[in-house]
């Protein structure tokens, strides 16, 4: 509870600033009445649309504290709707991804250790603000055994053209396992401008964050957890592999956009030019004091042998600079007209170069990409469509191209249409990877993923539906070379980078739908999948459902809104992939099946005024079933626990 309270007393002096009065104002140019009393002038009164969330897409949406299921799925360490996504049984550890294509595709080399990213905000997830008047929020919810999330909000406008923001995010929480806690902040500051002609307009933020994850390597006898052997129902008696191992992903981001007309008033035909930059600087540290791991008596190696016989130390250093400039013409018929060219310039790099018998294995990798692309855009009446094509100049045969468009029949109903063709650089550590164990080293030249997507989609007052067709040529991915002997005498693991070069195919249906009775409601989330490949490299379960019922009702005069519902999540059975904590990623595997459970979770949602309260029990179903479920081999999902939060909203 530390945390918590040292948030909300540093977040206090805005609160206080934020909630004084400024609806009373003496007007001392009117006249007395007859009984010589001031009158008063009334504040003008804020409405929601005055209250901005803007993305750098320049995409409007507004703060929004209302009640409703939507609210229910996002309130989570994420702060988003995690469908299609697996916890594991630590907040603020990873999540096993059972819908392919999720995250997105981006076709310039990344740092990788990707597993660990899924709180680490990119620059595209930044919103802007702008509220006529100050606006704070306050989020809170227990974790696991001790600890707390917490994350404060504080956004001002010191005039209509100049914003300020400012936030912190927080998570500690103990967990059930040996080894598990998880340890994550994220500071967060945006600034927004323009002049008041609208001729200038410019966004940035500063965000530094950090991922911190005390490793076990996973329990070491599944068995043991399957058994139901009430012995082990305190989760700390469960052998693990590694009981000091740790990692930890840190970084910091320095980001601009801006556009300024040339023109000095805006007509029928304008001319801008636009920047964009980006500055990134981060790092990965695997730490592990202690080298064998002690199993039943046994000794393991479990990642094999190791240079340092205790006190590994494993740092890999990225960081990148993007520069983009751009010319736009702009005529209000026929709509926006970009051509650009950007700069990439990365490194990634260790302290060393490493000499084996039959291969070198060098500290760096240095990468400068320049590319040059054009974009269209149109919006006009119920259309709104964006074609852009990249293409690098430069050796790395980078290229992307993005069409999509959007039609809006009114505001309960639009279909859109996305088709990408990219020509990905592989991220940096499938080429280069330094470790202290001998077979996590390796220097590669993998050619370019080849990934062709086209997605529909249709929002309609009638439901939600969402239809993905991807192609995959040269697919890179993480393999389990680990031997049978290796793995069942040795209970060793070793993890390899790989090339598919055959093409893979994918297509998945996801429907939504909500059937409302009166004051009953049953939402219901549901996700077809195939994959067409040769070998089973991508492994995702066929069907994936979430279904939510629930009864809403305002009590007390009015006052309260409740919601009491019941919210079941289910996956078929699958290969699911594995995780390995010293390279920061997910394993394609073909030994262990997990899924075919039921998940089961018991709700009670508030709200009064602008405070809105959740309590939930979690996987309640655990206390009753059997031992059967898994995040990920030799990882155990979360059994039963009752969790408690809010989301708290002022406005002046």
């Amino acid at each position: 509870m530390r945390i918590f309270f040292s948030l909300f007393f540093l977040a206090f002096p805005f609160l206080l600033f934020s909630q004084v009065n400024s609806a009373k104002e003496i007007d001392y140019n009117s006249k007395y009445n007859s009984s010589d009393s001031i009158k008063k002038k009334k504040a003008p009164e804020a409405t929601y649309d005055m209250y901005q969330i803007i993305s750098l897409d320049r995409d409007t949406t507004y703060i929004d504290t209302t009640q409703s299921i939507r609210k229910e799925h996002s309130f989570n360490y994420l702060r988003k709707d995690n469908f299609g996504l697996l916890s594991f049984s630590n907040e603020g550890q990873t999540y096993n991804t059972l819908q392919y294509g999720l995250n997105g595709f981006s076709p310039y080399p990344g740092l990788g250790f990707t597993a660990k990213q899924f709180n680490f905000s990119k620059a595209e997830d930044i919103r802007y603000a702008n509220v006529a008047t100050p606006v704070t929020e306050l989020y809170f919810k227990t974790t696991i055994v001790r600890g707390q999330s917490t994350d404060v909000y504080f956004a001002i406008n010191t005039s209509p053209r100049l914003n300020f923001s400012i936030a912190y995010r927080a998570l500690r929480s103990e967990g059930r396992y040996i080894n598990h806690e998880a340890r994550t902040g994220n500071f967060r500051f945006t600034t927004s401008y323009n002049t008041k002609d609208g001729r200038y307009v410019a966004n940035a933020h500063y965000v530094a964050q950090k991922v911190q994850n005390e490793e076990n390597g996973g329990i070491s006898k599944s068995s043991d957890f399957e058994s139901g052997d009430p012995d082990f129902d305190n989760r700390a008696r469960l052998g693990v592999y590694f009981e000091d191992a740790m990692s930890l992903l840190k970084g910091k981001r320095f980001f601009v956009d801006q556009t300024f007309r040339i023109n000095p008033k805006k007509g029928g035909n304008n001319l801008y030019v636009t920047e964009q930059f980006n500055y990134e600087d981060i790092y990965f540290d695997y730490t592990q004091q202690t080298v064998p791991s002690y199993v039943g008596g046994l000794q393991v190696n479990r990642f094999g042998k190791s240079f340092a016989t205790s006190g590994i130390n494993d740092k890999t250093t990225y960081n990148k600079m993007y520069n983009k400039v751009g010319l736009v013409y702009e005529n209000t018929t026929l709509g926006a007209f970009t051509f650009f060219a950007d700069d990439f310039r990365s490194n990634y790099f260790y302290n060393n170069i490493l000499y084996f018998d039959t291969e070198t294995v060098p500290n760096l990798l240095s990468q400068t990409i320049n590319s040059i692309g054009g974009q269209y855009n149109y919006r006009k009446d119920k259309w709104n469509g964006k074609f852009s094509y990249s293409k690098s100049i430069t050796d790395q045969n980078l290229s992307n191209l993005d069409a999509s468009a959007v039609y809006d029949f009114n505001e309960d109903n639009q279909v859109s249409f996305r088709y990408q063709n990219m020509n990905k650089l592989p991220n940096n550590n499938f080429n280069l990877l330094q470790s202290s164990y001998k077979s996590y080293n390796w220097s590669n030249d993998f050619v370019n993923e080849k990934i062709n997507a086209i997605s529909v989609n249709a929002d309609t007052q009638w439901g939600k539906l969402s239809l993905q067709l991807n192609s995959i040529k040269d697919h890179l991915y993480f393999a389990d070379v680990t031997t049978d002997i290796q793995r069942n005498d040795s209970l060793q693991q070793f993890i390899s980078p790989s090339q598919y070069g055959k093409v893979i195919r994918y297509v998945s249906l996801k429907a939504s739908k909500e059937f409302v009775f009166g004051k009953w409601a049953l939402d219901n989330t549901l996700l077809f999948q195939k994959v067409d490949q040769s070998d089973p490299i991508l492994n995702v379960p066929e069907f994936v459902t979430r279904n939510t019922f629930y009864f809403s009702d305002y009590i007390i005069d009015k006052k309260l809104f409740l919601q009491i519902g019941l919210e079941l999540n289910y996956f078929t059975s699958y290969y699911s992939n594995g995780y390995n904590p010293l390279i920061g990623e997910f394993f394609t595997q073909n030994k262990v099946k997990i899924g075919n459970y039921p998940n089961l979770d018991f709700f009670i949602n508030a709200k009064i005024q602008r405070t809105r309260i959740y309590l939930k029990a979690e996987h309640f179903n655990s206390m009753f079933s059997e031992n059967n479920y898994f995040s990920a081999p030799d990882y155990p999902y979360r059994d039963f626990l009752i969790r408690f939060g809010l989301v708290w909203n002022f406005f002046n």
